[in-house]
């Protein structure tokens, strides 16, 4: 099973925050009362609420799953214009169903220079309304509809096809278990509503400091402020809370929540660990502005929430408060980004406060190279971990490039001294690229190789193999610049040879064709260009018509009487059947990358 904010449902976090929010069916088991069969409450709760969140986790990811490359649009559109942001973020977590996952996100683009901290702050912002999402969907209390969904979900995920039907099938699965996961823990807690030490225990949410903090914790333990505000909606609905209390605990989940982007940031840059502190400056001054204004707040929320004037005591109450929690959290949300969005510079200048500059090593205490792009935290969701090695492709791409561009034409020891001293810089200048390209190369197999611990799309699967094979075509260039190109050239240096102005000519127009296929091909990687790609396909007439001339040229050469004839014909043909091998993986680049294109 997948490691994400809700796959906690199988750890002893699930255990220790039922006991937090359920104090007194611990206290029932213990003394052994006989109006309360404890065991059997106790095993309800914690199955319902196994069911609600492996619900959550399904839904969760097949909604990721389904969304695909309309997330990475949704991505892609954030802006330094505040305002976007925000509506980006309500969208992103709105399809991912976390505002945890989406802070994690914008702590991975951060932590990889994508994004700026002001940037992140409104997109923060957005995505504390997008998780209300969820309570919205739970509060419509359509459980008898749950079997049906489990039913028909099951049905789809498995005989389904295509991949993003099965992905639909997964989504309404999930929803199916968070409502039946929601009914269990109801009719579990059901008997409860006449049991006196609980329905004290009950009465301490009445302090909204205490409801505040037990949400915190919940919240903190499970990593999901969409689960806590669901059990409150089943609490709500049982008539065990006010909604003066619910609002309270709606209002520390949106704090214990931002656990999850704090641990994330440990260990990360300091924009990562800012943008953690931007997350809990505010909900926390959210909470402080409505603390003293909950009652105005329910009263909006039941303006704007149906009402059951039909119904009486429990029955009214269990009607309309899920409802009026929804819409209270909503609202919550909403108010607070309306108040806070014109001071995104503020709560920037604060965080920086917070988490100020330290000291930064200087250029001979850096590695050689390291990855720029790769962020953990962007493996969760495959096609944006995805695009994110294919950039890092891009920089080992620039650096095959530089191999090739840097590598000198063909020198011998009887050239000028000029031009042997070029040769001789430009060959240790190669050894550090291909070094680099090393360390890169195994920087991205090793991060495109976690992504098999997701659950991959076959597109993405398919996307995934090609990334790794275009890695490692590169890395084959590179080694053959390095052990082949570089051995060669080095030979020459020190051989008594004289290459011919016309053999040298031809020779450098092969060279100056492999080097331009070669940018071609990684252009067209990095931008999606499928006219490169074909340009590169292209060169193969006009670069056998130059090697065809180099044959005929060293087949004159052979009965000229020269001492070094034999060697610089080895050398000559060594050099080109080299380049040659790198046009061959170059054009074998450019395949993999239009055969991509037309999958």
């Amino acid at each position: 099973m997948r490691i994400t904010p809700f796959s906690s449902v199988w750890h002893w976090r699930s255990l220790v925050a039922l006991s937090l929010l359920i104090p007194a069916a611990v206290w029932a088991a213990e003394t052994g009362t006989s109006s309360i069969h404890s065991p059997t409450m106790i095993m309800g709760l914690l199955g319902g609420l196994a069911l609600f969140l492996y619900g959550m986790d399904k839904m969760s990811n097949a909604l990721k799953n389904a969304a695909g490359s309309r997330l990475k649009t949704l991505l892609a559109k954030l802006t330094t214009n505040r305002i976007a942001g925000v509506f980006t973020g309500a969208g992103v977590t709105a399809t991912i169903q976390s505002s945890s996952v989406t802070t994690v996100l914008l702590i991975g683009f951060i932590s990889a220079g994508l994004m700026s901290l002001a940037q992140a702050t409104g997109v923060i912002m957005g995505a504390n309304i997008g998780t209300t999402v969820t309570a919205q969907i739970v509060a419509f209390k359509i459980t008898q509809a749950a079997y049906l969904m489990v039913a028909i979900g099951f049905l789809v995920q498995f005989t389904a096809q295509a991949d993003k039907t099965k992905q639909y099938g997964k989504m309404l699965f999930g929803l199916g278990l968070i409502f039946t996961g929601m009914n269990v823990m109801s009719e579990a807690m059901s008997p409860l509503r006449d049991y006196q030490p609980f329905i004290d225990a009950m009465a301490k949410m009445h302090n909204p400091f205490f409801a505040i903090l037990l949400a915190t914790l919940f919240t903190a333990l499970v990593q999901s402020s969409s689960a806590t505000t669901g059990i409150v909606i089943v609490l709500a609905g049982q008539g065990f809370i006010s909604l003066e209390s619910g609002i309270a605990l709606a209002m520390g989940a949106n704090v214990g929540t931002c656990v999850t982007a704090l641990l994330a940031a440990i260990g990360k840059s300091r924009e990562s660990k800012q943008t953690a502190s931007v997350h809990i400056l505010f909900n926390v001054i959210g909470v402080l502005i409505w603390l003293p204004l909950i009652s105005v707040l329910s009263d909006w929320s039941i303006a704007l929430s149906p009402s059951h004037p039909d119904l009486t005591g429990v029955e009214r109450l269990g009607a309309e408060l899920p409802r009026q929690i929804a819409n209270a959290n909503t609202l919550f949300n909403v108010v607070n980004t309306l108040i806070m969005l014109p001071f995104v510079g503020g709560f920037v200048w604060l965080a920086k406060k917070i988490v100020p500059k330290t000291y930064k090593p200087t250029v001979s205490e850096l590695p050689i190279v390291s990855p720029k792009y790769l962020s953990k935290e962007l493996l969760m969701t495959p096609d944006i971990a995805m695009d994110q090695a294919q950039l890092e492709i891009g920089r080992v791409g620039r650096r095959v490039c530089n191999m090739m561009h840097t590598l000198p034409p063909l020198t011998s020891k009887l050239a000028a001294p000029e031009e042997q001293e070029i040769a001789v810089q430009a060959l240790e200048k190669i050894d550090d690229l291909e070094h680099q390209v090393d360390i890169l190369h195994g920087h991205i197999l090793f991060y495109l190789g976690h992504l098999r611990k997701e659950p991959l799309t076959e597109a993405q699967s398919n996307r995934q193999i090609a990334l790794i094979s275009i890695t490692d075509q590169l890395e084959s260039i590179a080694d053959l610049i390095a052990d082949t190109l570089v051995p060669i050239m080095d030979k020459s240096l020190h051989a008594e040879i004289n290459i011919s102005h016309e053999m040298r000519t031809t020779l450098d127009e092969i060279q100056d064709k492999v080097t331009h296929a070669l940018l071609d091909s990684v252009n067209a990687i990095r931008r999606g260009d499928n006219k490169r790609a074909k340009q590169v396909l292209h060169t193969k007439r006009a670069l056998n018509a130059l090697l065809d001339k180099v044959l005929a040229h060293q087949a004159e050469r052979l009965v000229e009487h020269d001492a070094n004839r034999l060697q610089l014909f080895s050398v000559e043909m060594e050099w080109t059947e080299s380049l040659k091998r790198v046009y061959t993986v170059t054009k074998r680049i450019a395949k993999i990358h239009l055969r991509g294109k037309e999958a």
